[in-house]
């Protein structure tokens, strides 16, 4: 029987680590902030990205997690020996989604699903990143396929989307599980992009049966 994997937490694009704080007081996990995610400053590349996330996993086994537009660099290190499993909360970069007007559109019909609550937090954690390093971000990760990247590797992989995003919609979810040989989907009924806020229970239920952790307290 393997030991508890650490689940470790990769922000969405200019979010930091107050997105995942509903999520991490039900199960215990690490946030790691990089340029773009949390981080002011020049963006690198996805590879160079996912050397800067390699470097600070710590020990092994880990489970490590992105959410939105930082999936494309879990998924860059899910070859390192001590990440044992992926979860990637509504993955961005459907190819379809590479232009500015499609972009936006898709961004509008989604946020218009999400509670109007959370806006002044996610508008906080967008001026803490800056609109810099937002877009240098958006600009590297949006050519990288993540499909290829899935396809050559042996972990588990769970894709999580709610069913009322737009950016990450239900085919591109589909074709995300199903480029990883030991991928699923599975849907949060009534949720949209911010799953990390707005569903904190159920994605941490789905952490905790991941990691094989007994959550919090």
């Amino acid at each position: 029987m393997r030991s508890p994997a650490r689940v470790v937490l990769v922000p969405g694009l200019g979010l930091d680590d107050r997105s995942s704080a509903r999520v991490r007081a039900l199960v215990d996990a690490d946030v790691v902030l990089l340029p773009g995610m949390g981080r002011r400053g020049p963006v690198p590349s996805v590879a160079a990205l996912a050397d800067l996330l390699a470097a600070r996993l710590g020990s092994g086994p880990v489970l490590l997690v992105g959410h939105s537009q930082s999936c494309q660099v879990v998924a860059a290190v899910a070859d390192d020996p001590r990440v044992v499993a992926l979860v990637l909360l509504g993955p961005t970069t459907d190819p379809r989604l590479r232009s500015w007007p499609v972009l936006a559109g898709r961004w509008l019909r989604t946020a218009a699903r999400e509670p109007w609550a959370q806006v002044p937090l996610v508008l906080a954690q967008w001026l803490h990143t800056g609109p810099r390093a937002m877009r240098q971000l958006w600009r590297r990760a949006a050519p990288d396929d993540i499909t290829v990247r899935l396809r050559g590797g042996a972990l588990p992989v769970t894709v999580v989307r709610g069913t009322r995003d737009r950016l990450c919609p239900r085919d591109w979810a589909l074709t995300v599980a199903a480029a990883a040989p030991r991928g699923r989907l599975v849907e949060l009924p009534g949720a949209a992009h911010m799953t990390v806020h707005t569903h904190p229970g159920d994605v941490a239920a789905i952490l905790i049966g991941v990691a094989g952790t007994d959550g919090r307290g």
